[in-house]
C-alpha cells in the first residue's frame, strides 16, 4: 500500500472514532434507582431515590450515596448513622420517582405512595416491604466532595424476595427487572438481556 493510502486510510479511521466533547457533566450511564430508607430525629420513617450510588467497596462489603445537604436524608442519616437502600423493580417506577420528587419535611412519603415502612432488625432505619431487594447499612465514612456528601455504608445484611432469586440463591437480575436511570434524557428504563459471562468472555481475545 502506498504512502498516500495509508495516510488517508489513518485519516478516516480518526474520523470515524471522533468523539464530541460534552463537558464536565454527570453523563455517567446507567445509574442506579435506589430508594434510601431513614428515620428522622423524631423516628418519622421516610424515603429518597437517589441515583448518585454504587457498590464502592469487596471487603467489607460497602455501598456509597451520595446526598445534597439540602435533603431531608442528609440530616437522617447523619443522626441515625445508618440508612436502607430499597431496590424497586420496574413495575414500581411511579412510586419510584415519587420518592425523588417531594421532601419528607413535607409528605409522608410512604403513606403517600401506599407504601410500607419495615423496620429494619439489624441497622437504625427502614425500608420498604413491597420492593424485592434491601440492603441494610450502617454508616462508616462521610466525605464532603462539594455539592454532594458521599457516606459510605458498610452492608450488615443483604434481603431479597424468593420469587426474585436464581438458581444459585441470589438474585437474578432477570426476575428482578431492577430500573435503571439515564442522566443525560432523565429517563428511567429497564434491563436487556444476557450478552455474555463475566470473567470468560473476554478470553476468546487472548
Amino acid at each position: 500500500m502506498r504512502a498516500e493510502e495509508l495516510f488517508i486510510n489513518n485519516i478516516e479511521s480518526k474520523e470515524a472514532y471522533m468523539k464530541k466533547s460534552l463537558g464536565a457533566k454527570t453523563l455517567g450511564c446507567p445509574t442506579p434507582v435506589w430508594i434510601i430508607g431513614t428515620y428522622d430525629a423524631s423516628g418519622k420513617p421516610n424515603i429518597m431515590t437517589a441515583a448518585w450510588c454504587g457498590i464502592c467497596c469487596s471487603m467489607p462489603p460497602c455501598v456509597t450515596v451520595s446526598l445534597r445537604k439540602a435533603t431531608y436524608t442528609f440530616d437522617s442519616i447523619i443522626h441515625r448513622k445508618a440508612y436502607t437502600i430499597s431496590i424497586p423493580s420496574e413495575e414500581q417506577v411511579r412510586e419510584a420517582d415519587y420518592a425523588g420528587l417531594v421532601s419528607g419535611r413535607k409528605a409522608d412519603k410512604f403513606t403517600m405512595a401506599k407504601l410500607t415502612p419495615a423496620r429494619s432488625e439489624v441497622v437504625d432505619a427502614p425500608y420498604v416491604a413491597e420492593f424485592p431487594v434491601v440492603i441494610e447499612c450502617r454508616l462508616v465514612h462521610t466525605f464532603e466532595l462539594g455539592l454532594h456528601t458521599q457516606f459510605i455504608g458498610e452492608v450488615v445484611d443483604v434481603k431479597a424476595e424468593d420469587s426474585i432469586l436464581g438458581e444459585k440463591g441470589m438474585p437474578d437480575i432477570l426476575k428482578l427487572k431492577p430500573l435503571i436511570f439515564d442522566p443525560g434524557t432523565t429517563g428511567y428504563y429497564r434491563i436487556g438481556g444476557f450478552v455474555g459471562k463475566a470473567f470468560s468472555i473476554g478470553k476468546e481475545i487472548g
